[in-house]
């Protein structure tokens, strides 16, 4: 269990692009986790006490595992076609620019962008992982010039998977 950002860790990242780690299954809701009385919890709405225990709320936590899950082999149903105008290439990245998971075109078969939100749709017989931005280690080929920091017009944007739709025809 750790921060959704710790998909961005190059350590865990090389896991999560070797399939060897991938996203567990999440219950929803809050997460509350039983902490020391004398834990302090300045935010009222991180803290509960049930019974006389002390909880604290974490945010944006995600289940990591290496245990196979059916979720991990759902297809995403991709809708939308690749227009130039919709999908803008980065400046130094041989890819496009994919804003959200929803949003893969169906029928481009380039290296695409994407948030690090897709790892949570991420079903390996559809997509490959091919590289993650803001690190030249994970960027690989796809990097172009020295700022590992994906970027359209100058606007930089934050980690961004690098993918491939394998069902797309070259």
């Amino acid at each position: 269990m750790a921060t959704k950002n710790a998909i961005t860790y190059k350590e865990i990242f090389k896991l999560i692009k070797e399939n060897k780690l991938w996203l567990g299954y999440d219950n929803g809701g809050t997460k509350w986790f039983q902490v020391p009385d004398d834990y302090d919890i300045p935010t009222k709405s991180r803290k509960k006490i049930v019974n006389g225990v002390k909880y604290f709320s974490m945010g944006r936590i995600l289940w990591f595992t290496n245990l196979d899950t059916t979720k991990r082999h759902e297809e995403l149903t991709l809708y939308k076609k690749y227009t130039p105008k919709e999908y803008p290439k980065y400046d130094n990245y041989d890819a496009i620019e994919v804003s959200r998971y929803s949003d893969i075109p169906m029928d481009y078969d380039g290296v695409m962008g994407v948030p690090i939100t897709f790892l949570d749709k991420y079903n390996p017989e559809q997509f490959e992982i091919v590289g993650k931005t803001n690190n030249k280690e994970h960027a690989g080929k796809y990097l172009i010039g020295n700022d590992p920091t994906a970027a359209i017009n100058g606007k930089k944007f934050y980690h961004r998977i690098l993918i491939r739709n394998k069902k797309v025809k070259k």
